[in-house]
């Protein structure tokens, strides 16, 4: 069970958050108790990212089932192009995480194509049918790995709002290009925090 950062008698299920994303009063949810929520990292050891993945999910998802966890996770990382999905590359005498190997070469990527997935459980589960309109506001990355990540994604359409003079050249191609029938960019005059506010509003 969740709890609402602004009002703690407000609980929310899980897969009620995902669908939802923040709650009615701005807030954000949190679990009630993280004492519950630990993973021995020595039983993570030699895993790959999707086990990984898996493995956490199944400690913080506690009204997903395990084969709806494995269910997302497979459908989330087969559009990497490394197998290992996050390779850790030694560099000299040092190692680098490597998080660009997503569709969109972002870290975003990490999340935002897991995402769909899990709101598309979120909604089986919560037997809602009616079509979820997603509102996000972007600096540059998140708009992108957004747009990609929901791309054609059966009951959902996703909005990203950035500001016209606050992208890089490249980033906005990669937005303004996008392919997608349920995914739409719009520019706003104004900064980041502008079109973040609209998006809250």
């Amino acid at each position: 069970m969740l709890v609402d950062t602004r009002d703690f008698t407000r609980r929310e299920t899980v897969s009620g958050a995902i669908l939802r994303g923040i709650a009615p009063d701005g807030g954000l949810y949190l679990p009630v108790d993280f004492s519950e929520k630990q993973i021995e990292l020595s039983s993570m050891l030699g895993l790959s990212y999707p086990e990984t993945a898996k493995k956490v999910l199944a400690s913080l998802l506690e009204d997903f089932t395990e084969q709806e966890i494995s269910d997302c996770v497979d459908a989330a990382y087969t559009r990497f192009d490394d197998e290992r999905i996050a390779p850790l590359v030694k560099v000299g005498d040092h190692y680098v995480l490597e998080l660009f190997h997503g569709p969109t070469k972002a870290f975003k990527d990490f999340a935002l194509q897991l995402l769909p997935h899990l709101i598309t459980t979120a909604k089986r589960k919560n037997g809602k049918t009616e079509n979820l309109l997603i509102l996000t506001a972007t600096s540059g990355d998140t708009g992108k790995a957004a747009l990609e990540g929901f791309r054609d994604v059966p009951g959902t359409g996703v909005i990203v709002f950035y500001p016209e003079d606050g992208v890089s050249a490249v980033q906005k191609a990669q937005m303004v290009t996008q392919e997608g029938s349920n995914v739409r960019v719009w520019a706003i005059k104004g900064n980041f925090d502008d079109a973040q506010t609209g998006v809250k509003t």
